[in-house]
């Protein structure tokens, strides 16, 4: 899966990714980046 990466600023590709629920009740998904190791975020199922 691929999210953006506030550190390297471009979309990298996510590795340990698990499924999260926010506080409002949405889906996301949650994992580290495969470059430098930077938690990463993406909203949506």
């Amino acid at each position: 899966m691929e999210a953006y990466c506030m550190k390297c600023k471009q979309k990298r590709e996510m590795k340990d990714v698990k499924q999260v629920t926010m506080k409002n009740g949405k889906p996301a998904k949650e994992g580290l980046c495969s470059v430098c190791g930077t938690k990463m975020f993406k909203i949506g199922g």
